[in-house]
């Protein structure tokens, strides 16, 4: 049961986003509050299932391998592969690290205090504050400097040298794209991460199908299943 419990679970957002990869004993937690919903790959249809109505899926479906399934005194489930959030509708932000490329971009490869633009590898980083008299190597105090600027500053305050920033240096607000995306390959028995997002990425949802109506119901089940069809205005990092 544990090691069931322990297999991956990608979690997708209510903008079908992926945000996070999570255990299953943790997503079956998010399905019975009601926070997130299954989403199921049969053919080339895609098909969104409340808790109840993955159960019900899950006794007229019954798994075939062993760790494809969990087992309860009355029942036995599916594993859940991917589930979708109903409420988070972000992305998790990750704190952008101080590194000399990001100083870069971030300045926009401009020398702080001659405001010429140089290859990167003509530029050095400057500690605005000499470390030697308190200064910290933050975004606050980091700088992009010309090799010309940053020997004639040299160890002093700009105002020292008789040199004035051009920009206060600042943390940068941006995220970098990509960094949210968990590892799709880690979860078993779904497709690799690029095929993943061509095909989960054209998708939106419809309204519920009532059960026995209409001739539009595909793949196995029953009919209370949540449809979605193909669409291109979703994106996925």
């Amino acid at each position: 049961m544990e090691l069931v419990l322990d297999q991956p679970v990608l979690v997708l957002n209510r903008l079908w986003q992926a945000v996070n990869v999570i255990c299953a004993k943790r997503a079956f937690a998010l399905l019975a509050r009601g926070h997130a919903a299954v989403i199921h790959h049969y053919r080339d249809d895609f098909r969104v299932f409340s808790f109840l109505d993955w159960m019900d899926f899950s006794r007229v479906n019954p798994p075939v391998e062993l760790l494809d399934m969990v087992h309860t005194p009355k029942t036995t489930i599916r594993l859940p592969r991917v589930i979708l959030l109903t409420f988070f509708d972000k992305l998790p932000t990750k704190e952008l690290k101080l590194t000399r490329s990001n100083v870069f971009t971030r300045d926009k490869d401009t020398c702080q205090y001659c405001g010429r633009i140089f290859p990167r590898e003509e530029l050095n980083l400057d500690h605005v504050i000499p470390r030697d008299r308190g200064g910290r190597t933050t975004w606050e105090n980091i700088v992009c400097s010309c090799i010309k600027c940053n020997s004639r500053k040299a160890n002093r305050l700009p105002h020292e040298a008789h040199m004035r920033l051009v920009c206060k240096p600042v943390r940068p607000k941006w995220r970098l794209a990509g960094v949210e995306q968990p590892p799709a390959r880690a979860v078993e028995g779904l497709p690799r991460s690029g095929l993943l997002e061509r095909r989960v990425g054209r998708l939106t949802r419809r309204a519920p199908l009532r059960p026995g109506t209409g001739t539009d119901q595909k793949g196995p089940g029953p009919g209370a299943a949540t449809r979605v069809a193909p669409t291109t205005d979703y994106f996925f990092l």
